[in-house]
């Protein structure tokens, strides 16, 4: 993740946010499905180098973490949250995204 986005949230006009689709409500859905996109990813990566330290007669009740799981779950916890990585990608013109084509027709 790049160091430029923040950990915080901060606050934003919507107009700017909504300037480039016109409609803050088209915004906030392409702001939402990017911000699922970088969660799901984060997770399978996160799932992925935790695989590591699965032991097959391990059981809920017979979990060992040891330092280095730890670790692997704090970095992620530090990483900024999907919704802020989404919103920083949109307002540096890093997303591209397409409308659905519209059939009015009007009986």
């Amino acid at each position: 993740m790049d160091n430029k986005v923040p950990n915080n949230t901060i606050t934003r006009d919507i107009k700017d946010l909504a300037a480039p689709t016109g409609n803050i409500y088209e915004t906030a859905v392409i702001l939402a499905q990017r911000a699922n996109q970088i969660a799901l990813a984060e997770k399978k990566e996160l799932n992925k180098r935790l695989e590591e330290f699965r032991n097959e007669r391990d059981t809920m009740e017979e979990t060992f973490e040891n330092k280095e799981q730890i670790e692997i779950s704090k970095y992620f916890e530090r990483q900024p949250k999907p919704c802020l990585v989404a919103i920083s990608e949109f307002e540096d013109g890093e997303l591209s995204y397409r409308f659905a084509k519209s059939d009015e027709k009007a009986e």
